[in-house]
């Protein structure tokens, strides 16, 4: 694991030990070519929940480690925190997509920064299917016609936002976004 990683995920500050231990066992042997680390705290009426997503490029995969907190399952309710390891070939990325937000763009100039970035990468190891009775359109018929439904992948999102995540947020992920989008366009 290449020490600036390993130095992003300290300075996120969001169980550097357990993200540092998962991250590890999750990129093994391979080199890491850039990474991406995001940590956000999102509020609630009754809570504080913290989140912390990780992207990851090395010669073959994109790996998404994603961290968030929970409840405890003990008496006391507690404290646990949970790690998801998503890791997709990046043969199998099928798309990506930046989406550039500029608030009051009459004042941008070349060189700006954008307001906000939100990437998109499509081929993500997760799917969504969605059913529901199927109908013939005659609101008197009591036939059943089985179900119908859309299966929708979900891809990985992540969103900085200038006012929020601050300079260095944006620059990384568009630097992430550059060295993704030629991974994957460099496999032929």
């Amino acid at each position: 694991m290449s020490q600036t990683l390993d130095q992003a995920v300290r300075i996120a500050g969001y169980y550097p030990a357990l993200a540092t231990s998962v991250l590890r066992s999750a990129i093994g042997a391979e080199n890491v070519l850039a990474h991406f680390v995001h940590a956000e705290t999102t509020f609630d009426d009754r809570e504080v929940r913290r989140h912390m997503t990780v992207l990851v490029i090395t010669a073959t995969r994109l790996l998404r480690v994603h961290m968030d907190d929970g409840a405890g399952h003990g008496a006391e309710g507690g404290h646990e925190a949970s790690a998801t390891v998503e890791a997709t070939a990046l043969s199998a990325i099928r798309n990506t997509a930046m989406t550039h937000v500029v608030h009051e763009p009459e004042h941008f100039s070349e060189g700006d920064l954008p307001s906000e970035l939100v990437l998109a990468v499509g081929g993500s190891v997760h799917s969504r299917l969605d059913l529901e009775p199927a109908t013939c359109g005659d609101q008197s018929c009591e036939a059943d016609h089985g179900y119908t439904g859309t299966l929708t992948s979900d891809d990985i999102l992540v969103r900085v936002s200038l006012i929020a995540d601050g300079e260095d947020s944006i620059r990384a992920l568009q630097v992430f976004a550059g060295v993704l989008q030629g991974a994957i366009g460099a496999r032929g």
